[in-house]
């Protein structure tokens, strides 16, 4: 089993833990961290919809908080509840969870959209996310530090 499909197991298996009863799309996500630890996470809504959280959010905050910096790639799986995985789409990061990756990884971490193990394709960050805000992008004036 490559490393991709082993991911994409585990980022179903999150799937399963979403919380979506408002929009009713779960996401699973499952990211490798450089240390081989895997940190799993799933979609979270609010009623507010702001407050909301998404899987690969999640599963990056998860890896963070325990101290992980360094990532080289996530598997995300989503689709409607009640969707089986055969007649799922392929997923991929909104551009808020392309963001926060670009804070921690470099332009050639992996990203597996999936939606299933066998209907896959990856991307690396810089392919989903050219030109994205970094910390190149600020000044010791523009940031007021």
């Amino acid at each position: 089993m490559t490393e991709a499909v082993k991911l994409i197991k585990l980022a179903e298996e999150a799937r399963e833990r979403a919380y979506a009863p408002y929009s009713g799309f779960l996401v699973g996500a499952a990211l490798l961290a450089e240390s081989g630890k895997i940190y799993t996470g799933c979609n979270i809504e609010n009623a507010a919809l702001g407050p909301s959280n998404c899987a690969e959010r999640t599963a990056f905050f998860k890896a963070i908080y325990e101290g992980e910096r360094g990532f080289s790639m996530i598997a995300v799986v989503g689709r409607a509840a009640g969707i089986p995985a055969e007649k799922g789409e392929i997923c991929t990061p909104c551009g808020v969870c392309r963001q926060v990756m670009a804070e921690f990884c470099r332009p050639d971490f992996v990203i597996v959209a999936a939606a299933d193990e066998k209907r896959w394709k990856a991307y690396t960050l810089q392919e989903l996310l050219p030109a994205e805000f970094g910390a190149q992008n600020l000044t010791e004036k523009g940031a007021g530090i």
